[in-house]
């Protein structure tokens, strides 16, 4: 193959690495086909508006057994590596081209996991040095990688990311033989934590990671618990979810074995999870805050934080007001925009009621259960 068929067999492949801020689905965010072969797809940029990353692999290579992946080394699938050097160059004229954010560069595992970093590291490097390019570039971090390569990446890299997978080792060894969860994931992300907490030379470099959601048996309060510890004490910046797809796994995967397969429910799942995520995120909910069934899921049927307030009525109603901005992001159908909104009529002398509250349809008429407009 030339340079450009392993770009699009490698930009094909990086669909099922979550761990940045790009959107994969037709119907929110849409990525789109380069003129080179490459996918190219839309972020949010904190300043508003949006931009395009390119995300690739740089080898689809991989000596590990995941048990969930489809380029594991057991598949028989057409395999590729892009040198370095080929990948710098590539990106640079897509960048030209095409006016980038930057890229998200990942891969399987070529040999080992400071070999796979050389790789990774050297088309960084050949872009900071030989290109100056001083944009976004997202790095993963290979398992079992060193020290020594984690630290190379995080001083290239804008944002470096260490899946976990799943939440625990009980049920990462149902998934791999090979990887151990505590020195080749857990270890690495605490490594990125420290050097990049507050204070430290490169505080400026984010932290992400992706768990595969239903490729154990995992419960849905296993995730939640993790996600929350992951957010208080190694700061990362976010937590993705990737619905595991059935039939790319190998025969005797847990997720597999569930009498309940049906697909839709996956997204669901990965749906409802990304709530909980936003309810840590942006509205102060902690873990002991989320509400499961029996079997320790979230309820598919409703959003995590309707649920909470339905299993708390004693908090209600809220005086729309007096309560402050914590209190009131606890109302359902009121979200951040709203409460700030709400903060800032206040400031200005202004009573709010059900005429002036600043939203609308269907979430004024379940904000107004949970309210009142006292004086």
């Amino acid at each position: 193959m030339d340079t450009f068929d392993k770009l699009k067999l490698l930009s094909d492949a990086s669909q099922y690495d979550l761990a940045c801020a790009c959107g994969t689905r037709r119907g929110t965010d849409h990525r789109v086909r380069g003129k080179d072969g490459g996918w190219l797809y839309p972020v949010s940029l904190p300043s508003g508006g949006h931009s395009i990353m390119l995300k690739t692999l740089i080898s689809n290579v991989c000596v590990n057994d995941c048990a969930y992946c489809p380029f594991r080394a057991a598949r028989d699938v057409p395999r590729c590596t892009i040198a370095p050097h080929e990948m710098a160059k590539l990106f640079i004229e897509f960048q030209r081209r095409e006016k980038l954010i930057g890229m998200f560069l990942s891969s399987g595992v070529v040999g080992s996991p400071d070999g796979t970093m050389e790789l990774l590291n050297g088309t960084a490097e050949i872009l900071r040095r030989k290109y100056a390019y001083r944009g976004y570039i997202h790095l993963k971090v290979i398992p079992g990688a060193s020290d020594a390569a984690i630290e190379h990446a995080v001083s290239l890299a804008s944002a470096v990311s260490v899946n976990i997978e799943v939440p625990g080792e009980k049920h990462f060894t149902t998934l791999s033989q090979q990887k151990d969860y505590i020195k080749d994931i857990i270890h690495p992300m605490r490594h990125i934590a420290r050097m990049t907490g507050k204070g430290m030379k490169h505080s400026h470099v984010r932290q992400t990671t992706q768990f595969i959601v239903g490729a154990a048996d995992e419960k849905d309060s296993e995730v939640i618990k993790y996600t929350y510890e992951l957010y208080k004490r190694l700061n990362l910046d976010r937590v993705y979810f990737s619905a595991y797809q059935r039939g790319l796994g190998c025969e005797k995967i847990p997720g597999e074995q569930r009498e309940t397969m049906n697909p839709e429910d996956g997204f669901v799942r990965e749906h409802r999870l990304y709530q909980v995520d936003f309810l840590f995120r942006q509205y102060g909910f902690c873990a002991e805050d989320i509400t499961f069934d029996e079997n320790g899921c979230l309820f598919t049927d409703r959003d995590p934080k309707l649920v909470w307030a339905e299993s708390h009525p004693e908090k209600f109603p809220i005086d729309v007001n007096k309560a402050d901005k914590n209190t009131l992001l606890r109302v359902p159908g009121i979200g951040p925009t709203t409460v700030r909104r709400i903060l800032e009529m206040r400031k200005h002398g202004g009573r709010l009621s059900a005429d002036t509250l600043p939203v609308k349809g269907k979430r004024l008429a379940l904000a107004e259960k949970y309210l009142k407009y006292g004086g």
